[in-house]
């Protein structure tokens, strides 16, 4: 059984749409005891880094996904819940994050190196390209998906790093360490591709 938290920021719809297309048992709640019982966490997020961390403290969710993250149970953070996964963010203030990987959230620079503007938001349909193997990409071939982001994470650690994409910047669009995961994309609006990304998450709560 997956457990979505719901802290206000998240797509939860169509999170929990996807889910019940791939036949998976999910319970919506923000409520940090009955989200412990879960056998595997997602973590969704449309919104600001600094509010949604906020919110999550508040409800007592911050440090229940920690602990959560610390048995060994799956853990899965999309978009904005992707980003809470690290370390900081930059947007707006520095905010600490949940400090479950390691690596910084930092604002698109909007140009290149040789002074050429580039649009922000990262909005539209992007290729992945594989760097590490991982549970979620087992038997599935790189492909697109759709990203909606104006921010993105600088990380050192390579390791971390189990599919990126360009836009202008390396972006850092699947991560992964151990029982923790995040996606920089909406995998339940990138077609068949996303889908079996999602269901391999899926399959590591069974």
């Amino acid at each position: 059984m997956i457990g979505i938290v719901d802290y206000g920021m998240g797509n939860l719809f169509s999170v929990s749409k996807a889910l019940e297309r791939l036949n998976a048992d999910y319970f919506l709640s923000e409520d940090k005891d009955e989200l412990k019982t879960a056998d595997a966490l997602l973590v969704p997020g449309v919104g600001a880094f600094p509010d949604a961390m906020q919110r999550l403290n508040e409800f007592g969710l911050a440090n229940m996904i920690r602990e959560f993250a610390a048995t060994g149970k799956p853990v899965l953070g999309i978009c904005l819940g992707m980003q809470l996964l690290f370390g900081e963010s930059k947007e707006n203030r520095v905010t600490q994050g949940l400090g479950l990987l390691p690596g910084t959230v930092e604002r698109f620079p909007g140009q290149t190196p040789s002074g050429e503007a580039y649009k922000v938001p990262h909005m539209g349909w992007n290729q992945l390209t594989f760097v590490n193997e991982s549970k979620l990409t087992e038997g599935v071939q790189p492909g697109h998906v759709y990203f909606v982001h104006s921010y993105y994470v600088k990380t050192t650690d390579r390791d971390v790093l189990i599919a990126v994409s360009d836009y202008d910047v390396e972006v850092p669009a699947v991560v992964g360490r151990n029982n923790v995961f995040g996606m920089q994309f909406h995998p339940e609006k990138s077609g068949a591709f996303g889908m079996e990304l999602l269901s391999n998450f899926t399959k590591l709560a069974q």
